[in-house]
């Protein structure tokens, strides 16, 4: 399972979606993430999914990659549709069975919401895969660049931002290691109650939270030795400039978001 946690994870490509400015692809994500709070129903999702499909069809990403960053989540959703299905209520019974009670409107939102939650989290996986931490730093950081008018410290929010992806992959390695070690120790993160379970935990718990905060200690004191200072004056290696591509980029996500208000008013 933590294998397949894709969240932070950056597959190295020179596809379409790879060479956009990294500030367009923070603001199509944000564009498809208002896209997908617009929707109103559940045959409307069609134009996000095929929004989805377009973006990792040019990002060369396989419908195998996008379902991995669905995987983890799968209790969730389960959960979300089950308390949506069971207590949304409705006029429109089609089960009615002691004190189970299913409603046409009840399936409906339990769908909508569900289908919501998949396609924020492939949209947003489609994001992380095909740009590294430090581009999406620089893209962030530039964007919140206007905001130093008000003292807003975009620099150091983005580095913030680049440091904790960056170390999701790491920290994932390093409980699969402490995991497997304890296993062949005898430990059993399997069976038994909740309790058990959540007992089971703590001999990989304390090692994984020692190795992060040495891993923060070793990290502070290599940007100290190397005299940083924060954003004042740095440079960088590649300029961030928007191409053609990126305007074309705009062009389809700007008439996806026009479909869907458009359908979204004719409700």
């Amino acid at each position: 399972m933590l294998k397949d946690i894709t969240l932070g994870q950056y597959m190295p490509g020179n596809t379409v979606v790879h060479r956009l400015d990294p500030r367009t692809k923070i603001l199509l994500t944000t564009a498809y993430i208002t896209m997908i709070f617009l929707v109103g129903s559940p045959l409307w999702y069609v134009v996000p999914a095929l929004y989805v499909a377009l973006a990792s069809r040019l990002a060369g990403l396989s419908f195998g990659q996008l379902l991995k960053s669905i995987k983890p989540l799968r209790f969730l959703l389960i959960l979300t549709f089950v308390l949506n299905l069971f207590f949304s209520g409705g006029t429109t019974i089609w089960v009615h069975w002691g004190f189970i009670t299913i409603a046409k409107e009840g399936v409906l939102l339990a769908v909508h919401f569900s289908m919501r939650l998949i396609f924020l989290v492939v949209g947003t996986s489609v994001l992380t895969l095909t740009t590294s931490p430090v581009a999406l730093s620089d893209g962030i950081e530039i964007l919140l660049k206007p905001l130093k008018v008000v003292h807003f410290p975009s620099h150091e929010l983005a580095m913030m931002m680049t440091i904790a992806l960056r170390f999701i992959p790491t920290l994932i390695e390093e409980t699969d290691k402490i995991m497997k070690a304890q296993q062949a120790r005898g430990a059993d993160f399997e069976s038994g109650n909740l309790i058990a379970r959540a007992k089971a935990m703590v001999p990989l718990l304390v090692p994984l939270f020692v190795s992060a905060f040495r891993r923060a200690g070793e990290l502070a004191m290599a940007m100290e030795a190397r005299c940083y200072h924060g954003g004042e004056g740095r440079t960088r290696l590649r300029v961030l400039r928007f191409t053609m591509e990126d305007t074309k980029a705009f062009l389809v996500s700007a008439a996806a978001l026009a479909v869907v208000i458009v359908g979204r008013s004719l409700l």
